[in-house]
């Protein structure tokens, strides 16, 4: 019998909310299989499908159509014939439930659109896919509606057209695709890391130096299951992960960062910026909903919790999105701008760090 092993559930979950995030089978998954020795000879569409349980030969074949099918190490077409010891590496979409989705008419921010995929601008607050807690008011919920009329939107996937996503509370980009083929080749890139992502954030503290990068393990916290932590890379805990970042502003007490991805993990820069003890500003899960840098005048409080309530969620936003077109392979990028809470706070914190010495010295 040979032997299959689900590698992958990753980078579909760019940095998910663990409300959202509780059944790993309807992620992106990936598969790992080392056939027999006596295996006989068979076409690997026919063996993946007599293999892989739930998922038919026709989403096998859209797979191997994008080289998302590897044999020792080398893409393979469909009609590939299996041979004994060969080394297989499958990656899939996500499974399919029998929940209903029920489509909303909830205004979306759509930047790009056309037959093959959608770019959205996220608004901080909306979860990005039904799940426990979270069934209506979602992105997909609002998706369904927008493409009620598209033959190719499949209503009964848990998370139609997602290959990754972002936090409930992070606002900005996110690709959508609107077709089976779509949605593998963008997953695709995603798993090897192909996609260029660049967020902003308002974290606290000041660097000592301009750019740098955070590498370590992450890992579900074995203290808080609805956070994550860092561990070290030769401690085998977690999944690597690659975050590196470049001082875009400096306000004294707080400071805007722009952070590229290398990887995907769960809340990734906000587990990397704590590590290096720049949590970001107003993130209640890691510890920046708190005054962590500055004075004790009264004053200065007070302008500390009137950015909180301006700006009640983590300071994250998503604000660039580069990909190959699935269908033409023409590079899309794609810019934000930040949102209007996270504007205003920085904007506050620019005029403070000019004239805030004079408030706390009138305290």
């Amino acid at each position: 019998m040979a032997e299959l092993e689900e590698l992958f559930d990753e980078d579909f979950n760019d940095e998910p909310d663990f409300s959202e995030a509780e059944n790993s089978s309807q992620k992106t998954e990936r598969y790992h299989i080392i056939v027999d020795k006596g295996q006989e000879l068979e076409r690997i569409d026919k063996f993946l499908d007599n293999r892989i349980q739930g998922v038919s030969r026709n989403k096998i074949q859209e797979a191997a159509k994008t080289e998302c099918i590897i044999v020792n190490g080398k893409p393979v077409k469909s009609n590939y014939r299996v041979h004994p010891g060969d080394e297989i590496s499958v990656m899939l979409p996500g499974e399919h439930s029998d929940f209903e989705l029920i489509p909303e008419n909830i205004p979306l921010d759509i930047v790009y659109e056309d037959e093959d995929l959608i770019v959205v601008n996220k608004k901080a607050g909306m979860v990005v896919h039904p799940a426990h807690g979270n069934y209506t008011g979602t992105l997909v919920n609002a998706l369904a509606y927008h493409l009620g009329s598209n033959s190719e939107f499949d209503s009964s996937d848990t998370r139609p057209g997602l290959v990754h996503r972002i936090d409930k509370n992070t606002s900005g980009l996110l690709v959508i695709a609107k077709n089976e083929a779509a949605k593998v080749n963008l997953a695709k890139q995603f798993f090897y890391h192909t996609v260029n992502r660049r967020y902003q954030a308002l974290v606290w503290g000041d660097f000592k130096e301009q750019m740098g990068t955070v590498e370590g393990n992450i890992g579900r916290n074995p203290r808080d299951r609805k956070s994550m932590c860092i561990f070290p890379k030769e401690s085998g805990i977690g999944k690597p992960a690659i975050t590196h970042y470049r001082v875009l502003e400096r306000f004294g007490y707080v400071s805007l960062v722009e952070c590229k991805l290398e990887t995907g993990r769960t809340h990734q820069i906000r587990v990397h910026l704590k590590s290096i003890n720049h949590p970001l500003f107003n993130d209640d899960v890691y510890g920046g909903d708190r005054l962590l840098r500055g004075t004790t005048f009264a004053k200065y409080r007070r302008f500390v919790d009137n950015c909180f309530e301006i700006m009640p969620r983590q300071a994250l936003h998503a604000k660039t999105l580069e990909f190959k077109h699935p269908r033409t392979g023409e590079i899309m990028s794609f810019d934000s701008v930040l949102p209007p809470d996270m504007q205003e706070v920085i904007d506050k914190w620019r005029v403070y760090s000019l004239s805030g010495k004079l408030l706390e010295e009138n305290d």
